[in-house]
């Protein structure tokens, strides 16, 4: 599997990485299974594995770290912490004192003394970037974490952070995980250009839509559908002018030659910013797809008729658009003084 630098951090990581949302109760509650498909994507040549302290309330870093036992040195593990695990409001975040307490707890169900890529899940608007990047930039010094990096950051921010850094003397992030696929395309002109010009590595989640892009004859009957079912309704004008889309993009697959999976994944990781394409598989037999197309190449002619049916940065449905989820957005009394 090809493999690229990650950022500026010399780390060298496959082309795909294995998200591990969906194992444990979010999805697969076999840990038996759990393990195999871990072990599976390893075989293949897949040497990045990214979780959460969230996942299933931190099961999915317990399945991951059994199934790392005797692996550890071959894999780049990456975590994440910050969205709420608990309903006490100081059990998640970016205050140095949740930090210091949430890194710990994500060693133990690893069962490894270091994190390769340690990750704020969301930004928080509510502690001082200086504060957390202190606090994380003290987890290096101490041997705790390789490595840090954003997760679903809009532009402006990953900006402010990487002047933070600089201003403050920090180390800085060094990747930003983005959601990207070819129905959700708005971080192209906006986080894509911007960790180019800084250097950042990015991994991106979601290539295949939360489902839309699974191939399935119904995209709108599945496993997240139970969970998410507004975003799947098709009484939403946006989600039908999504499920055309779907449709045309099947067609094109077809006439290619390639599942509809392949194309999904094949299109993300064809972006130069990419470093590595998140895959997040609930079974094996969805593991076995993604894994036989991680070779696959689209041509310009191809590209260029994606963008026919999705233009570039554009969002079919603007409740998909997580940048537009800014405070400055979402609560009004930022906006009526």
């Amino acid at each position: 599997m090809e493999r690229r630098v990650l950022g500026g951090t010399g780390i060298s990581v496959s082309g795909f990485a294995l998200g591990t949302m969906m194992l444990g109760a979010m999805g697969n509650t076999d840990h038996d299974e759990s393990i195999r498909m871990i072990h599976t994507a390893l075989d293949a040549g897949i040497n990045f594995v990214d979780t959460a302290d969230v996942y299933s309330r931190g099961e999915s870093e317990e399945i991951v770290g059994k199934a790392l036992a005797g692996r550890r040195d071959e894999v780049v593990l990456a975590t994440k912490f910050g969205l709420p695990v608990g309903l006490d409001p100081n059990r998640q975040g970016g205050s140095p004192r949740w930090i210091t307490r949430a890194v710990d707890a994500s060693l133990r169900r690893l069962g490894t003394d270091y994190i390769d890529l340690y990750q704020l899940h969301r930004p928080d608007y509510s502690t001082d970037l200086d504060e957390t990047l202190g606090a994380l930039s003290d987890l290096i010094r101490v041997g705790k974490v390789r490595a840090i990096g954003s997760s679903t950051f809009p532009a402006d921010l990953v900006v402010e952070a990487q002047w933070v850094a600089e201003r403050r003397g920090h180390h800085r992030f060094r990747t930003e995980q983005p959601r990207y696929s070819i129905l959700t395309r708005t971080i192209e002109g906006t986080v894509l250009p911007v960790a180019q010009r800084h250097g950042m590595g990015v991994l991106s989640y979601g290539p295949l839509s939360s489902g839309w892009l699974s191939g399935r004859a119904d995209p709108t009957r599945g496993h997240r559908t139970t969970t998410a079912p507004q975003a799947f309704d098709l009484n939403v004008p946006a989600n039908r002018a999504k499920l055309e889309a779907v449709r045309a993009l099947s067609e094109l697959a077809a006439e290619a030659g390639l599942p509809l999976t392949h194309l999904a994944t094949a299109f993300v990781r064809s972006h130069p910013a990419v470093t590595s394409v998140i895959i997040g598989p609930r079974t094996p037999e969805q593991l076995d797809d993604l894994l036989a197309g991680a070779n696959v190449a689209l041509s310009d002619g191809l590209l260029d008729r994606i963008d026919e049916i999705v233009p570039p940065g554009s969002e079919l449905n603007p409740d998909d658009n997580y940048l537009a989820s800014s405070p400055a957005l979402a609560d009004p009394r930022l906006r009526r003084r």
